[in-house]
């Protein structure tokens, strides 16, 4: 027995040791990968991501992938019952397939859309491939009025997708419980020069697992899900990577120029609006996406209204402020008194309730006046930036070197925000609470009902571990 005990010491010494190491976010480039690896398409469907159409309360889309043999897109949809009997009533769909080939051979992605689908109703849905059906995946529709539901809101998955950010994934999903849909804000995958590409979008659809086939999934485009792109001039550019427009049936409803990853969603009296910040910055879909999102705003029936989208209007990382998008489109989310913008890319966690700073939105809550919208950022992967000066006074919480999670709760006029982080501790809360005038007030959770402060002490990380927060500059 003592000898058994020292070998478990030395074992966990040796274990501590390993683990201070910093990651690498960009390792050295990965060997040629051939066709049959773990990531290649097979017989069986794989990378099935549900999601939800931009009336959620009738329709719904999915996407999935098989091998070369199954050239056509088929799927079987019922509604749900109690017993065995699934597909004895069930329809056939038939939707569209696109070739791709990369570092893990060829393969085939497909796509169906689901509509006049009943509000408030639980379906089962299974897709094909040539070895077979899937299993029978449940879903639920919208309610066609507004009642309360559960989202999940994930900062950068990015870098160290399936070995560390699929924990926060699954840790969201367990908390949530029935939650109603998930939004991404962006960066889900690398998509760099010493990446392979394919493996990481089976990295990111096997941290979801099957829970990105039954819970709707709202995802904005980042700058890595777009790649490098030299035009016929020689002049350096860039162009949605092959993989999104395939991997996601969107409701194709967004901005002239940017159909492809821009949208909205009505989700039981909530507007999701996802706009496209590279499409914005360096493809000349500024004005577009402008006058679009405008309109949305304006026209939207939804009681509230939540933007997503990657680059934060108010950073907490980069030494500057994303300002070509702060002019063009804080004065409309001011204007049209949208609710939250939920953002990722600085690769921290930061709730700016006031641009004017953390005293100046205390004295505002604290007085019981109208106050948004709320902006917030936040990270799920390994890749970690430090927090630039602003972060002392302008964030109401911030924090560094953690990974989170982030539930919203809707219910008639409350909206409840709580961070969590990687283990379920509570880091941020607050409250909105809709007024008689239409605005919102906005209530803080205790501070003592909130996990410390977390923020690196120069080499020194907040787990008793090295900071590998990076220092933007």
């Amino acid at each position: 027995m003592a000898a058994t005990a020292a070998s478990l010491t030395l074992w966990a010494t040796s274990a501590q040791a390993q683990v201070v190491a910093p990651p690498d976010p960009d390792p050295a480039p990965p060997p040629a990968h051939a066709p049959n690896g773990r990531y290649a398409a097979k017989g069986w469907a794989d990378r099935i991501v549900l999601s939800p159409a931009a009336d959620a309360a009738t329709g719904a889309a999915v996407a999935w992938r098989t091998d070369t043999r199954q050239t056509s897109a088929e799927v079987q949809i019922a509604e749900e019952i109690d017993g065995p009997l699934l597909g004895h009533a069930a329809v056939t769909v038939n939707g569209v397939s696109a070739p791709i080939a990369n570092e893990n051979g060829d393969a085939i992605y497909h796509q169906a859309r689901f509509e006049n689908l009943k509000p408030a109703t639980r379906y089962v849905y299974r897709v094909r491939a040539a070895d077979g059906w899937s299993e029978w995946l449940p879903f639920r529709t919208a309610a066609a009025e507004a009642e309360p539901f559960r989202i999940i809101y994930l900062g950068d998955t990015q870098n160290d997708i399936l070995s560390v950010a699929s924990r926060v994934i699954r840790s969201a999903f367990k908390e949530a419980g029935p939650a109603a849909v998930v939004l991404h804000a962006g960066d889900l995958v690398a998509q760099r020069e010493t990446k392979v590409h394919d493996d990481e979008w089976g990295e990111w659809t096997e941290a979801g697992g099957r829970a990105f086939a039954m819970t709707p999934q709202i995802p904005a485009t980042g700058n890595h899900e777009y790649v490098d792109h030299i035009l016929p001039d020689g002049e350096e550019s860039r162009r949605l990577g092959p993989h999104w427009p395939l991997q996601f049936a969107l409701p194709g409803n967004g901005a002239p120029g940017a159909e492809a990853t821009t949208y909205f969603v009505d989700y039981q009296g909530v507007r999701f609006i996802v706009l496209d910040g590279t499409a914005a910055l360096d493809l000349g879909a500024l004005d577009s996406q402008t006058n679009w999102l405008d309109r949305v705003l304006a026209e939207s029936p939804a009681d509230w209204n939540i933007a997503v989208f990657h680059q934060p209007l108010f950073t907490c990382a980069r030494p500057n402020d994303t300002e070509a998008l702060k002019a063009a489109w804080k004065p409309i989310f001011d204007a049209r008194n949208i609710d939250l913008v939920l953002q990722g890319h600085d690769h921290c966690y930061a709730r700016v309730s006031d641009p004017a700073g953390a005293a100046a939105s205390h004295a505002t809550s604290d007085a019981g006046r109208p106050q948004g919208p709320v902006y917030v950022v936040s990270v799920v992967g390994s890749k970690m930036y430090g927090l630039n000066d602003r972060a002392d006074t302008q964030p109401v919480r911030a924090a560094e070197n953690t990974e989170l999670y982030q539930l919203i709760d809707v219910d008639g006029d409350r909206l409840l925000f709580r961070a969590f982080t990687a283990t379920g501790r509570l880091y941020d809360a607050f409250t909105l609470v809709r007024g008689e005038d239409g605005r919102n007030r906005l209530i803080e959770t205790p501070q003592h009902e909130l996990a410390a402060l977390r923020r690196c002490d120069g080499e020194h990380g907040p787990d008793d571990r090295p900071c590998t927060a990076e220092i933007k500059d």
